[in-house]
């Protein structure tokens, strides 16, 4: 288990829901609720501020319920906050919908999971090992 410091100023930390659950969900930190119109998009605050070591990073992603059942998701996919950052989390939402969707405070809104990860010492070479798929991209495999 890693620990990682937090502040919350809601009072809310990011909780798995269950025993299994990869991601921990964060929650919206509002003073009064904040509507979404179809296709708007808004930095939802979470109150949270983390002190991740260095070396891993947080992941932010959609929820998955609230994507297939409100159109309401992520603006940039999967969001990367690194070890350095010291400011609140917020979640980039934006209403894929054709119906307002209204946020209210402590509202599950975004998954967090933390990820360790490498950083790369780049090494320039003339030509890279051959594999069976070589060049092959997208759609190579016929599906």
């Amino acid at each position: 288990m890693l620990d990682v410091k937090i502040i919350s100023k809601s009072g809310n930390l990011p909780a798995y829901e269950t025993d299994g659950s990869a991601g921990m969900d964060l929650r919206a930190t509002l003073d009064e609720p904040m509507v979404l119109k179809p296709m708007e998009r808004a930095l939802v605050p979470t109150g949270l501020f983390i002190e991740l070591p260095k070396g891993y990073e947080a992941q932010i992603r959609a929820r998955s319920g609230l994507a297939i059942k409100h159109g309401i998701t992520l603006i940039n996919a999967i969001g990367t906050i690194d070890s350095d950052y010291r400011g609140e989390l917020r979640v980039p939402l934006v209403n894929l919908s054709n119906e307002s969707f209204e946020i209210k405070d402590g509202e599950r809104i975004a998954q967090m999971i933390i990820a360790k990860y490498e950083n790369v010492n780049w090494i320039l070479v003339d030509e890279l090992s051959d594999t069976e798929r070589g060049a092959g991209g997208f759609g190579h495999t016929g599906k």
